[in-house]
């Protein structure tokens, strides 16, 4: 089934159907607020094209955030990497031991929606030199990193209020730094094309229906098989979004990432004999610019491989994977990319994004707050107090 020009999708084999997904999807689509609004080409930023050509000439960037303030631009720089001439380091840990650099001729972004996150201002503050430029992603408000800002004369940009971090990609937290790397940040904004494609949203629907049948039969790991290895970032963002969207009341969906093929020798055994607690997400590009095996060096025994690329050999992995799994009966949906380009990375943030709140919203879940995520935050404070 083509999801888009973009992208091949195979949807989950049972036909369910949930009648009352169609109203959701559509009041979900009716109210569209600034999250929905950041994936079309009309949402407003708060900064100016005029920015964009100030900064745009820096070959090397740092980007310092945590979770949803630095996970889609880290995606959005690994899936599109082959597009992009600059350096980036990407900064969204705590490391006790850094290389520290003052060189000049680079370009900090820091983001960080509340202005208040602990590991960025720590980062900030052993990382950026006053010699060198900055530009700071932060809400309208009085924190720590809005003032810190202010006073290390960095460009501020507003961080819309109204969008979460891990729903930000879209906004100014994503698209500024994709503008600065040179990409076509309005070719991101793909919701308006998608929700006029009825395929698309049947599929959709069809999709999340599945989903709410496995979680009341208490399948609640969504194990990604994931053969691309560029797009790993993208489901490190996709672990987020699902993780702190739909973790609630004792209800959500436990979202693992598995390298393929690698994890063939280590985690298949488990997923196709183990507990069937797991529904799967298989996922792959078809490159065409695949390196090829040496016919001379290979031996009698294994003439099946010559003339193979390792596209061609990791392509027979992953259809040999879908067609045992159809056997055993281990419920599975594949994505094929087609074309590897801000649009089509944009059409996968919007059905993701989509079917969380969906997901959300048909479980009773509020899938944009994270109450819990303060506790820690609270507590770790209360400890360097006490140190």
């Amino acid at each position: 089934m083509i999801l888009s020009n973009n992208i091949i999708f195979r949807n989950f084999k049972e036909k369910r159907k949930i009648h009352s997904l169609n109203k959701i999807l559509n009041e979900i689509l009716q109210k569209k607020n600034e999250i929905l609004k950041s994936m079309t080409p009309d949402y407003k930023y708060s900064f100016s094209s005029k920015l964009i050509k100030k900064f745009k000439k820096f070959s090397k960037m740092r980007i310092i955030g945590m979770g949803g303030s630095i996970l889609g631009t880290k995606a959005i720089y690994s899936f599109l990497n082959l597009k992009i001439k600059k350096k980036v380091e990407f900064v969204d840990n705590l490391l006790p031991r850094r290389n520290l650099s003052s060189e000049s001729n680079l370009l900090n972004l820091v983001v960080s929606k509340s202005g208040n996150t602990l590991e960025t201002i720590s980062n900030v503050n052993i990382l950026v030199k006053k010699n060198q430029k900055k530009i700071f992603i932060v809400e309208n408000n009085d924190s720590y990193l809005r003032v810190l800002g202010n006073k290390m004369r960095a460009e501020v940009i507003d961080h819309n209020n109204y969008i979460g971090g891990r729903y930000s990609v879209l906004s100014e937290v994503g698209m500024l730094p994709a503008s600065l790397l040179g990409l076509e940040e309005k070719k991101f904004k793909q919701l308006n094309n998608l929700i006029k494609n009825k395929n698309f949203m049947n599929l959709l629907i069809r999709n999340v229906s599945n989903i709410i049948f496995f979680l009341k039969n208490k399948k609640y790991n969504s194990v990604i098989l994931n053969y691309d290895q560029k797009s790993e970032d993208f489901f490190l963002w996709y672990q987020q979004l699902v993780g702190e969207s739909l973790g609630k009341k004792q209800k959500g969906i436990y979202p693992l990432i598995s390298k393929m093929p690698r994890d063939n020798h280590s985690l298949m055994q488990l997923y196709l004999d183990g507990p069937r607690n797991n529904f799967f997400t298989i996922f792959n590009f078809n490159d065409k610019k695949s390196n090829k095996l040496n016919n001379k060096s290979i031996l009698k025994s294994h003439n099946y491989l010559k003339n193979k690329t390792l596209t061609k050999i990791i392509n027979s992995q992953k259809e040999a994977t879908e067609k045992v799994f159809q056997k055993k009966k281990i419920p599975f949906r594949s994505f094929e990319i087609k074309n590897r380009n801000e649009a089509t990375l944009g059409e996968l943030f919007t059905f993701f994004v989509l079917e969380t709140i969906m997901i959300g919203k048909a479980l009773k879940i509020n899938p944009y707050n994270q109450p819990s995520v303060e506790l820690i935050k609270v507590a770790t404070k209360d400890k360097l107090i006490k140190f």
